[in-house]
């Protein structure tokens, strides 16, 4: 199962807003520190704002920020608003089901439990969790995996915990 790019993208956005909550954080700052489209996140940012999860302000001096504390905000539930299907194998959806393995197959169980158990594991993590900083043994495995600051503002990077490099 891989999690599409607009996933991806929702999440850096809420990671970015979740180290920088005492500022207004703009689209175009988000573009340059991903190396994103604005238009692609501008998207992200309308759907959140949507959803309740950051305020947007518009015009000269506009922004957006958190609308909920990092520790309110599970994973999962961002990433179940984000993804638009996740049935594993044909099965899951008995509208378009024609396996004939159907009646006697047990792998949709499997593939069930396993879906059961990653949303399990993203529901206990929360968007504080991603930007906490890093304990100083993953500190030295993560340094170069930053979320936090854009060049020229002065912020202090934030390291992702348990990031990898290039990912």
């Amino acid at each position: 199962m891989r999690l599409s790019d607009y996933t991806d993208y929702t999440l850096r956005v809420l990671m970015y807003c979740a180290v920088h909550t005492q500022d207004l954080v703009t689209i175009g700052e988000l573009a340059e520190h991903h190396r994103l489209s604005k238009n692609h996140l501008m998207k992200v940012v309308n759907d959140l704002a949507r959803r309740g999860l950051i305020e947007t302000t518009r015009g000269r001096g506009g922004g957006l920020r958190l609308l909920k504390a990092p520790g309110a905000i599970r994973i999962g539930d961002v990433v179940r608003a984000s993804e638009t299907d996740f049935r594993l194998v044909e099965c899951f959806d008995p509208g378009t089901n024609a396996c004939t393995l159907t009646p006697n197959c047990r792998l949709k169980h499997v593939f069930a439990a396993a879906l059961r158990a990653f949303f399990a594991e993203l529901d206990g993590a929360t968007l504080a969790d991603m930007v906490a900083a890093p304990s100083a043994s993953a500190g030295a495995a993560a340094r170069g995996n930053s979320i936090g600051s854009a060049p020229g503002r002065g912020r202090v990077p934030v390291q992702v915990k348990g990031a990898r490099r290039g990912a």
